[in-house]
């Protein structure tokens, strides 16, 4: 019985909010999808989930599967915390945690900029990152456990392709826009270690 499973111990007592019913249920689709467990106990295990009252019947609901990665999390349903940013002669940063909305636009005009996403959490499963560089620098830097496609265009200017990544099934990113007289790179650097479901 439900009741006598170690999930259900005093620490995982806390109630589950609508983002985790929505995480644990994208994980329960993707387990049926890729063949772990059929669709009849995939009925039954969604109705375990919107039934549950603690996080720890809400692990249990995923039983058997393997753990969730750091790119399972990434996707929320928080607000974005912006959707645009400019520096003219000047510099903008996004760095840190902050919620990555379906579509950001920068525009770096005699300045430079920096989009961060190692630490972002994102607010769809696609996200598109729009950087225009006029006689200007902007520098979008992507964690390494993503999908990344590039289509940007340089006009005497440059627009760095090094980030393209392949990771199939993961969140992607989709980075285009334009290097007039200037430049748009990216970068791959490592994931944070630390996981972040909750705050």
């Amino acid at each position: 019985m439900v009741e006598h499973h170690p999930d259900l111990i005093p620490g995982r007592q806390v109630r589950p909010s609508d983002e985790d019913r929505d995480r644990a249920t994208r994980r329960l689709q993707e387990a049926a999808a890729a063949g772990r467990i059929e669709l009849g106990e995939l009925d039954q295990r969604l109705t375990e989930i919107y039934q549950a009252k603690t996080q720890g019947e809400l692990a249990h609901a995923g039983r058997g599967l393997p753990e969730p990665t750091r790119a399972d999390l990434l996707v929320v349903r928080e607000e974005p915390s912006s959707h645009f940013a400019m520096s003219v002669f000047g510099w903008f940063s996004r760095t840190g945690r902050w919620v990555a909305p379906r579509a950001f636009t920068s525009l770096s005009m005699f300045g430079g900029g920096e989009i961060d996403l190692r630490d972002a959490r994102f607010a769809d499963r696609e996200i598109r990152v729009r950087a225009f560089a006029l006689w200007g620098y902007t520098e979008v830097i992507v964690p390494d456990d993503v999908e990344v496609e590039i289509k940007g265009f340089g006009l005497f200017g440059a627009f760095d392709r090094s980030a393209v990544r392949r990771e199939r099934g993961a969140p992607r990113i989709v980075i285009s826009g334009l290097a007039l007289f200037g430049g748009v790179g990216t970068r791959v650097k490592e994931a944070p270690k630390a996981s972040f479901d909750r705050d």
